[in-house]
């Protein structure tokens, strides 16, 4: 007989952007989502809209995070590492460490946390999917950029060694590395809250990528049979040949 209870899919970082469009995607193809962030208040709005749950939570506390799995429950089918973001753009001989040292916790340490706290109901679900956000930027190194490509860097390899330590499972991971997309807060995050600086990052470029692409992507992963892993998927807007190549109008 077949299980009537839906599949279940946990997301970080929730709250916004990427991870708000992926709750939005899964919940449409019929998964009951649990919405992970910080920042509650819009969590239960999000919840609310697509009948999941809300839990707030900081991936980058290993206590917080083994909360996010007691709510879960013992089973999931889909992880959805989404939290992270970009702080700073100095060059490395002006680097700020405390940049560097937030964006490898949220990006890679929050990675690890929630896939170890989640792992176990990953197992019980049978059919275990570990989605990272990983970026472009995880692939081509950038002036100015080394703090978030080297955080990228490690959520690409952390994505390659969980398939291979867990071949033998029926456990499958996939990183999605976008590269330009426009969301309300990554820019304006990166900058402190300048908006002009912020702008400038998209001005010329026509149609870059949305967060309900990226999430679409997810859910399209989500949705494969559950022989088939894809591996990799890299997104770019038309507009973005490359890292460095990426065309401007006037």
């Amino acid at each position: 007989m077949t299980d009537p209870s839906p599949r279940t899919a946990v997301v970080t970082g929730a709250s916004s952007g990427i991870g708000a469009a992926t709750a939005r995607s899964l919940a449409a193809e019929g998964f009951h989502v649990i919405c992970a962030a910080r920042r509650l208040d819009r969590l239960v709005s999000l919840a609310r809209e697509i009948g999941g749950t809300a839990v707030q939570c900081d991936v980058t506390s290993v206590a917080s995070v083994a909360e996010l799995a007691r709510t879960a429950g013992d089973r999931i089918h889909v992880l959805v590492n989404n939290a992270g973001g970009a702080f700073g753009q100095d060059t490395v001989a002006d680097a700020d460490p405390a940049d560097w040292r937030r964006m490898f916790e949220t990006n890679v340490l929050g990675t690890l946390h929630a896939f170890q706290a989640l792992l176990p109901a990953l197992r019980a679900g049978g059919d275990g999917l570990v989605v990272n956000i990983g970026s472009t930027a995880g692939y081509v190194s950038y002036e100015g950029g080394a703090g978030y490509t080297a955080a990228k860097h490690g959520v690409r390899t952390l994505t390659e060694t969980m398939r291979l330590e867990h071949v033998s499972e029926p456990l499958r991971f996939t990183e999605i590395a976008p590269g330009m997309v426009r969301t309300d807060e990554f820019a304006l995050t990166r900058y402190s809250g300048d908006a002009t600086r912020a702008e400038a990052v998209y001005e010329g470029v026509r149609e870059p990528l949305t967060a309900h692409d990226v999430a679409e992507a997810v859910a399209w992963v989500a949705t494969r049979p559950s022989h088939v892993d894809v591996d990799l998927m890299v997104l770019r807007p038309r507009a973005q040949a490359a890292q460095h190549k990426l065309h401007r109008e006037t």
